[in-house]
């Protein structure tokens, strides 16, 4: 095994972007993008969400996320409405449509997990967990040191 193949910054990447491609491979055999599941599973765990707070939560563009709220408001799966203390804001809420989408992608998700932790065990799953949590935390808390020179 060559030093990179063991190297944890591609390693990451590697199974990010396999999971990532995954994804994508279940959700366009059901006509959707992994975007869109994302957006249904975010605004499933927090209804009425705004664009905007659903945005920075995937870290992408509002427009990018209107784009794809229009698509699925087009499928009846989710509606916006209006913030009744803010008439500006629209509030992202699931539809009844949904259900089946949300249980879809719920069983690939699993089939995902199932898969990626095949042969892994169970105490060094919790292993790493508790590594990748921290690592989280290290790289967003506000005392992160900031590479000069970089």
């Amino acid at each position: 095994m060559q030093q990179f193949d063991r190297d944890l910054m591609l390693l990451l990447n590697d199974v990010a972007r396999l999971l990532r491609t995954r994804f994508d491979q279940r959700a366009r055999a059901r006509g959707m993008t992994r975007a869109q599941w994302v957006i249904l599973s975010r605004v499933h765990a927090k209804p009425g969400l705004s664009q905007n707070e659903l945005a920075a939560l995937l870290e992408v563009e509002p427009i990018s996320v209107g784009r794809l709220v229009d698509r699925l408001e087009a499928r009846g799966l989710l509606e916006r409405r209006s913030d009744p203390a803010d008439r500006r804001i629209r509030r992202l809420h699931l539809l009844p449509a949904a259900a089946p989408v949300l249980e879809e992608i719920t069983k690939s998700r699993d089939v995902l997990v199932t898969e990626l932790l095949e042969g892994v065990d169970p105490d060094i799953r919790s292993q790493v967990v508790d590594a990748l949590l921290q690592m989280k935390n290290n790289l967003t808390s506000e005392s992160a040191p900031v590479a000069v020179g970089a």
